[in-house]
């Protein structure tokens, strides 16, 4: 598990937050239909929907059917909102931060979401033995580009062929270096939407990988 602390601050990737809770209450407009969210203190953007996580929303191409992986969830906007939209998905909500897992946990019944749960851990070993039709990401940025790599480059391994995963980024940061690890990865990538600084990056499971 990670847990990192910058400049006398609690990291939001971290296993066991311990500042105080601060509950808010954000409500958000997101692919036509209004949604509740309970975040807090300890968790990333507690405030609103981050501009990175609405463009995600925004730009993300689901599956018809099938499983579904937001990883890194925080608070769960991504995955309650895809779980929503298509309610022929099952979505898995992965984070380490037992905040927001409990958080996620309680955005799903807030919202009448049925076809999503929420598993706590770190990366991909919650999810070990199984294969996605899609993976979703707003990765941890602040955690380390180790950390970020990771859910790229081990992503095939938790991919049905054909599958997509789709990750938003922040432009000016590692730019090309997230190009080169996806073209490394998986030899393909799209940018599926830019705005205000951020970019959505697709590549999909071909052939052998």
């Amino acid at each position: 598990m990670l847990c990192l602390v910058k400049r006398g601050v609690e990291h939001y990737y971290t296993q066991k937050p311990t500042s105080k809770e601060k509950l808010n209450l954000i409500n958000a407009y997101l692919r036509g239909r209004y949604f509740k969210f309970w975040a807090s203190s300890g968790v990333f953007s507690k405030g609103h929907i981050d501009p990175g996580t609405r463009l995600l929303i925004r730009s993300m191409i689901l599956p018809e059917r099938g499983l579904v992986l937001d990883m890194g969830c925080g608070y769960g906007a991504i995955g309650v909102v895809a779980a929503a939209v298509n309610p022929n998905l099952y979505v898995i909500m992965v984070d380490v931060n037992e905040r927001a897992v409990k958080l996620a946990k309680r955005n799903i019944k807030l919202n009448g979401v049925t076809n999503a749960e929420v598993r706590r851990g770190n990366l991909y070993e919650p999810v070990k033995d199984m294969l996605f039709n899609c993976i979703l990401s707003n990765p941890p940025i602040s955690a380390g580009m180790e950390t970020v790599e990771a859910i790229i480059t081990e992503a095939p391994k938790y991919m049905c062929k054909g599958a997509t995963i789709q990750i938003v980024v922040k432009s000016k940061i590692g730019r090309e270096r997230f190009k080169n690890l996806f073209e490394e990865t998986f030899g393909n990538f799209t940018i599926l939407a830019r705005e205000g600084g951020y970019r959505v990056l697709m590549a999909e499971k071909r052939g052998k990988i």
